[in-house]
């Protein structure tokens, strides 16, 4: 069984950076497609970036482009969040999470095209 731990949220001021860390364990993680998705309190969870299993990136969310950016080391079985410039509206619990183990692709960032899941991870963005 796939298994996917978030590591790295906290508490942060606004304009600052943190990084995730998506640990993948019992599989290898180039083998799957990884995203990261966010749930702000009272909204509904939201795509925000895939890496496929070839490596290429799928920007799911506008609100996020420029400022965040994914990426995988193979070596250490995990896939990372870089979060920069952060705002208020940042604040959300982040979630890793991995696609069938056929699926090549990113797909279109709903919570459906995603099996597995990590149980999350708080961020924090306040003065």
């Amino acid at each position: 069984q796939l298994q996917l731990a978030e590591s790295g949220g906290g508490l942060v001021q606004p304009g600052g950076s943190l990084r995730l860390s998506c640990s993948v364990t019992s599989f290898a993680v180039r083998n799957y497609v990884i995203g990261w998705f966010r749930q702000a309190p009272g909204k509904e969870r939201e795509g925000l970036l895939c890496i496929s299993r070839s490596g290429g990136v799928t920007n799911y969310a506008d609100s996020v482009k420029g400022r965040f950016t994914i990426s995988r080391d193979n070596a250490k079985n995990t896939v990372y969040l870089q979060m920069n410039s952060l705002k208020p509206e940042d604040t959300a619990i982040y979630y890793c999470a991995a696609r069938p183990r056929a699926t090549m692709i990113c797909g279109a960032g709903r919570e459906p095209e995603y099996n597995y899941w990590g149980q999350g991870t708080q961020v924090t963005v306040s003065s």
